[in-house]
């Protein structure tokens, strides 16, 4: 990459209109006609954060930011048109941004950093469905927030992509920038004395945050310090070591529970070991009785599963390998018992056995359900030339997800059918240089995981997004895999695909007069 300043991302196109719909009380005291059932509309403002990126002088940041297509069309000149997402036509465009800007920062519990050179101004997206990059280098590269609007909102992501190519936070660092929310949960995090484990906690609005962060090891909640009403100033970024937390022993194994008192943020945990490498750890999908944990390289050489059970009844979860054949229980280990309050961590050694496959955790007894949250930490190479992953446990896609910032060589795309099986249609959009979009319709059998390697626009220049759209059949959990091998060592980052939530559902209205009598 280029040494150059960070610039923002921003975007102009259609603007959706949404008419409401009114019926009036007939003067003859007729009965008014019974409002319309809820309809789907597109979102018009979408918000994300992005965690300050590194403090290595020689850290290297993509930054690719990315809407989808209406509609599902694949050329990009029309995505201001049509579609389930498409408001306004191509002849009379409104206004849309898509922006992102930095964020200050500030010190607390360890944690210091240092406020960013300001950026250039921003660089322009015509239309959905072509990615726009930037790039940033060293320390100086700020944390952002930023917001989309109009028809750049709906499905609007920011992939977040950073090479260390030494020292102690060496490797890939690969995240998909976050909506702010109020709660979150962050299995496989650590507090050992060879990681450096820091929550990011970032907030995108004009009001102050307050947070609070829990940590639970092996026996229960870790006495801690600082960790009550931490202030997150707005527009700010507020960087937390988990190791000065507690003065409790170091925990292998932790799980991070970030709530807020008032306002939101957005929260990811930055993860540095000295021996294996460095990745972000993405919240978890909310607690559920069935996990499923997708992407798992076909060559990890070391993967360990945490999980945690929030409510007060112990969890017997039942766990199973699904992959390119089918659904086994790994010889490693068939089961994993997980008391209330407490986080439970095991190593699966030799599990893929050169197949990319997909962890899924149920209860041994369906009559006893129990909510958890889990991840992975994979774990690619051998000896000194190792790079680490996570691999949070996530939702099924229930209309599209997107993951930008995939390259002609090194992406995968695994594709997971729990249940039934199922249909999707994954489109490889434009190259951010350059490129006709592609797309394909995939079909995963149940109880597999399919993977792709080939899905690349034709004369591809620059990094495509990915989005995945289910069609008919069961539930569809994805992961994608981005591998950057340099020097030696297997660079490997993992992104889940998350609902991207680009359409809302609006009740119709009508107006009763009879509330005046």
């Amino acid at each position: 990459m280029k040494r150059t300043t960070l610039s923002l991302i921003a975007g102009a196109t259609a603007l959706a209109a949404v008419t409401g719909f009114a019926s009036l009380t007939t003067p003859d005291g007729a009965a008014a006609p019974r409002a319309k059932a809820p309809t789907r509309l597109p979102v018009e403002r979408a918000g994300l954060a992005c965690p300050l990126p590194s403090t290595s002088e020689l850290a290297e940041t993509l930054y690719t930011s990315y809407t989808p297509l209406s509609g599902g069309g694949t050329d990009p000149a029309k995505g201001g048109s049509g579609g389930t997402g498409g408001s306004g036509t191509a002849d009379k465009p409104a206004t849309a941004t898509a922006q992102l800007r930095p964020a200050a920062s500030t010190t607390t519990s360890g944690g210091a950093t240092k406020g960013g050179k300001k950026p250039k101004a921003p660089a322009t997206v015509t239309a959905p469905g072509k990615p726009v990059t930037a790039e940033a280098n060293g320390p100086a590269a700020p944390a952002l927030t930023g917001a989309a609007t109009g028809t750049l909102a709906p499905g609007w992501t920011v992939q977040q992509t950073t090479v260390v190519p030494a020292g102690g936070a060496r490797g890939l660092l690969g995240l998909s920038c976050g909506a702010p929310d109020t709660d979150f949960w962050f299995p496989a995090a650590s507090t050992a004395k060879e990681r450096q484990d820091y929550v990011h906690l970032t907030n995108p609005d004009d009001t102050a945050a307050v947070a609070d962060i829990e940590l639970y090891g092996p026996e229960g909640v870790l006495k801690s310090q600082f960790t009550e009403g931490i202030p997150v100033p707005a527009r700010s970024t507020v960087p937390v070591l988990l190791s000065t937390l507690t003065g409790e022993a170091a925990q292998q194994s932790v799980t991070v529970h970030v709530t807020t008192r008032s306002g939101r943020v957005g929260a990811a945990i930055g993860s540095a070991d000295e021996k294996l490498g460095s990745d972000w750890l993405a919240a978890s999908a909310d607690p559920a009785s069935t996990a499923v944990l997708p992407g798992i390289p076909a060559d990890a050489t070391s993967v360990r599963l945490v999980a945690f059970v929030p409510g007060e009844d112990d969890a017997d979860l039942k766990i199973q390998l699904v992959t390119q054949s089918g659904t086994i229980v790994p010889a490693s280990a068939r089961s994993l018992h997980v008391k209330s309050g407490m986080t439970a961590a095991i190593d699966l050694p030799d599990l893929t056995r050169g197949e990319v496959g997909s962890l899924m955790l149920s209860p041994s007894d369906p009559k006893k359900a129990t909510p958890v949250v889990a991840a992975l930490r994979v774990v690619r190479g051998k000896g000194d030339d190792t790079e680490v992953a996570f691999v949070p446990a996530t939702g099924a896609i229930s209309a599209r997800a997107t993951i930008a910032d995939n390259r002609a060589k090194g992406t995968t795309l695994a594709l997971t059918a729990v249940g039934a099986a199922a249909q999707v249609k994954v489109t490889a959009s434009a190259g951010s240089g350059g490129g006709t979009p592609v797309t394909k319709t995939v079909t995963v059998k149940a109880g597999t995981t399919t993977a792709l390697t080939d899905l690349v626009p034709a004369g591809l220049k620059g990094s495509y997004a990915l989005t995945v759209e289910p069609v008919s059949g069961g539930k569809v959990y994805a992961a994608r895999t981005l591998a950057v091998p340099l020097d030696g060592t297997p660079m490997f980052t993992v992104q889940t695909f998350v609902d991207d939530r680009g359409t809302v559902e609006v009740p119709s209205a009508r107006q009763d007069l009879g509330v005046l009598d």
